[in-house]
């Protein structure tokens, strides 16, 4: 079942349970006004012949037949006299005697003064009457056809009206949910459209703050995310390509010259260096991309822990200069910790060497002195980190994209390298919740900021 058709019969039961209910109270209620008016038109008539007979000396006989006469047209009320001995002192029709008054019916009456109640559908009351001193007990019962009538056409006309009331609800509840759920169902054909080729495409949007409109804007900005990321792909795996491709020439270059005709082994000795140069290119970009896969990984599936920071840069500065023993690298500590706490923050040891070496290396290899220094300031909350080297520098146009995977600028021209280490470096301090910024001057040098919280 749709939302929307769920909707509807929802709206619809509730509007009829009110509907229902609000019958129901106009019924009772108006059953129990026909009832007490019906009982108090029944006291004043048995008041009105107790007068007749008492007051006015009104012949019994006629009293009578003016009771037989109206009764055969109308329900007309029957009325009796007793005296507190239970003597009938007047009776409407003793051969017809509605009531069947008995003694401790007439006690009772006399006693309590008024009495109501029903017997075999006709309401009667008694009551005692005071007349010259003397007490009278007096019984009056009728049937009220009228009031009935009126009851049976309130049902009848309520029933009535309820089922026409439930359709028509029903009829509204199915229209206005089709109208609440147009715009979904529109975006609904419209999401149906969009596929990897054409992710530019975004649902219909009204710029107001409706429920709705905060879905479509939140879903085109996922699709903005989904698009920059396919676009990011794409470029990424165009990137790789090329970056593979061209190492991998060069080594099925130097391997086929090195078929096609007899070498010295100097010739030789050479193209398998080549070669080696390649595939070592080769292995540094392909370390680097699972590094950058590992540090794209949800941050829930990476191990972390309470991590030194002075350990894991000392471990970082002895990878870098095994694989480059003419670089220097210095740790500078600003001020003292007082305990590990300080020094320590939650994080992954081995992405956090990565980004310290990949730091370490650009800061020798772009230094005509192959030289690299960190310092360590350590603060109430955080950890401060500045990396400096007084290498070439970096250009204002380069600095803006250093972080760009692939990229790589002017300073290509002084050293290899893929475009990865900055941007994987920045990956991993973010997953770290840390930050990291850069300023250079061309010519004197870079120096990199990273903080971590402690």
């Amino acid at each position: 079942m749709k939302t929307r058709t769920r909707l509807a019969l929802l709206f619809t039961l509730i509007t009829a349970t009110i509907l229902l209910a609000f019958a129901a109270v106009i019924y009772y209620s108006t059953q129990e006004s026909r009832e007490r008016e019906f009982y108090a038109l029944l006291k004043k008539e048995a008041i009105t012949k107790a007068n007749l007979v008492f007051n006015a000396k009104v012949n019994a006989q006629t009293l009578q037949d003016i009771y037989r006469s109206n009764r055969q047209v109308l329900n007309e009320v029957e009325v009796a006299i007793y005296d507190q001995e239970f003597n009938l002192l007047y009776h409407d029709a003793v051969d017809i005697d509605l009531v069947k008054e008995t003694k401790p019916m007439i006690d009772d009456i006399y006693k309590k003064g008024e009495i109501k109640f029903y017997q075999e559908g006709w309401q009667v009351v008694g009551l005692r009457f005071e007349f010259e001193g003397q007490t009278y007990i007096i019984t009056a019962t009728s049937y009220d056809q009228y009031g009935y009538n009126k009851l049976n056409s309130l049902l009848k006309t309520s029933i009535l009206v309820f089922v026409i009331s439930i359709v028509f609800i029903y009829i509204a509840g199915v229209f206005f949910s089709k109208k609440a759920f147009e715009p979904i169902s529109k975006m609904t054909d419209k999401a149906k459209n969009i596929t990897a080729t054409n992710l530019d495409l975004r649902l219909p949007s009204k710029e107001n703050k409706d429920e709705l409109s905060e879905l479509a804007q939140t879903f085109n900005a996922m699709l903005d995310r989904l698009e920059q990321s396919f676009d990011a792909q794409k470029h990424f795996v165009s990137n790789i390509s090329h970056e593979l491709r061209t190492p991998l020439a060069a080594i099925i270059t130097e391997l086929e010259l090195s078929l096609g005709k007899e070498r010295n082994s100097e010739d030789y000795k050479q193209a398998i260096e080549n070669s080696l140069k390649d595939a070592k290119k080769i292995v540094r970009l392909s370390n680097s991309l699972l590094d950058m896969a590992k540090a794209s990984y949800d941050p829930s599936e990476i191990s972390f822990k309470s991590v030194r920071i002075d350990e894991v840069l000392l471990d970082a500065r002895q990878q870098v200069q095994q694989a480059n023993p003419n670089y220097k690298i210095d740790i500078h500590f600003e001020n003292d910790f007082e305990n590990d706490a300080q020094i320590s923050i939650n994080g992954n040891e081995y992405l956090l060497k990565v980004a310290f070496a990949n730091l370490f290396e650009n800061g020798c290899k772009f230094s005509e002195d192959h030289h690299s220094k960190v310092s360590i300031f350590f603060k109430d909350k955080s950890i401060e980190l500045t990396f400096s080297d007084h290498g070439i520098g970096i250009s204002e146009i380069d600095l803006k994209n250093i972080f760009k995977p692939f990229y790589r600028g002017d300073n290509q021209k002084f050293a290899d390298g893929n475009g990865i280490g900055l941007p994987l470096t920045q990956k991993i301090i973010l997953l770290h919740k840390g930050t990291i910024s850069v300023t250079s001057k061309l010519g004197e040098g870079t120096d990199f900021y990273v903080s971590f919280p402690n």
